[in-house]
């Protein structure tokens, strides 16, 4: 008590001087390495293929469809087969030219539904424009559907079933799970709406944590395109975690963020140096000032994409023991 009373008589008599060390002795947020993360649940997933392959089940297989040559696509392919190979998963991909029509894809992905020795199934996005997303995407059977984006595999997440879920916003609640981020009853700011990433994200930060699918119990807030910039700034300003997901180079700043706030940023953005020249990558936040604010943050890269890459292994190996469940005729008649 004498210590404390001391400090304080101190403190009053040299406000200027307390005020600066405080400022001097505020640490910046720590960096969440997607990495390291990553290489925990690929060791996880490694274990598990070993279990598995060890009593008798045949080594999970994923077969990956990538269309055109985009380089960015040929990029994640590679990552996934690596990680793939790395955890112990068979993989293949299945390249196809730019040209190639709807129907011809379609039947591709037929084949590779009723093939027994395929547990997992991805086409690779984007596709050409004269080609149906939405439609490919739930060409792919539920169970066999390692992206999480067939529209059954979508309602159960949203029902808080067991699914196959997204891999990005899975990866998002691995790295706020793992971190030790408390997510019940804390307001939450989800920057971006897509049906892919922002609109999972909020789904699994809102829901229910008692639930068969256990959600984060939080508040959570989503923008979008027209939601004014100011009244974003609203909303982050009070936000104890902010998901930055819109694709949009430095939409996020340190002005926006409030003291202690856990920041992840999904953006993947590719920004020309002005120094050097060349493209680098970036996210939707401005890391340097965010950093000096937050307690948490993501870095770009290094971060979810990383984790993307881990969760997408975890599904495979779901995917695996569906497959034994179900066998190929049971999941016709489900997909349609």
């Amino acid at each position: 008590m004498a210590t404390l009373r001391a400090l304080k008589k101190f403190c009053q008599n040299s406000q200027q001087v307390c005020r600066l060390h405080l400022s001097a002795s505020r640490q910046e947020a720590v960096v969440i390495s997607g990495r390291k993360l990553a290489r925990q649940i690929r060791e996880e997933a490694r274990v598990d293929v070993e279990q598995w392959v060890t009593a008798g089940n045949r080594r999970p297989h994923l077969s990956v469809v990538l269309v055109g040559e985009n380089p960015a696509s040929h990029s994640y392919v590679l990552n996934k087969t690596r990680a793939a190979a790395d955890v112990g998963i068979s993989s293949e991909t299945i390249l196809k030219p730019s040209s190639i029509s709807e129907d011809e894809l379609m039947e591709l992905i037929q084949k590779l539904n009723t093939d027994h020795r395929v547990d997992g199934l991805l086409v690779q996005l984007p596709l050409p424009e004269h080609i149906d997303e939405r439609r490919v995407c739930n060409a792919v059977v539920p169970e066999k559907d390692v992206d999480g984006f067939h529209v059954v595999n979508v309602g159960r997440m949203c029902l808080d079933q067991s699914t196959m879920l997204p891999a990005t916003p899975w990866g998002v609640w691995e790295i706020i799970k793992r971190t030790g981020i408390p997510t019940l009853g804390k307001n939450v700011v989800v920057a971006g709406r897509s049906k892919n990433v922002g609109m999972p994200i909020a789904m699994l930060l809102h829901t229910d944590g008692r639930h068969e699918r256990p959600g984060g119990d939080a508040t959570v807030t989503i923008s979008h395109r027209y939601t004014p910039k100011e009244q974003l700034r609203q909303h982050t300003k009070i936000a104890d975690i902010v998901v930055a997901a819109a694709g949009i180079p430095n939409l996020i700043t340190a002005d926006m963020i409030k003291e202690g706030a856990a920041v992840i940023d999904v953006g993947i953005n590719r920004v020309r140096d002005p120094l050097t020249g060349k493209n680098r990558l970036v996210g939707d936040v401005d890391f340097e000032g965010v950093r000096q604010k937050a307690s948490y943050i993501t870095p770009v890269p290094g971060g979810v994409g990383p984790m993307t890459v881990a969760m997408l292994m975890k599904n495979t190996i779901k995917a695996a023991k569906n497959v034994l469940l179900n066998p190929p005729e049971q999941m016709r008649m489900v997909a349609y």
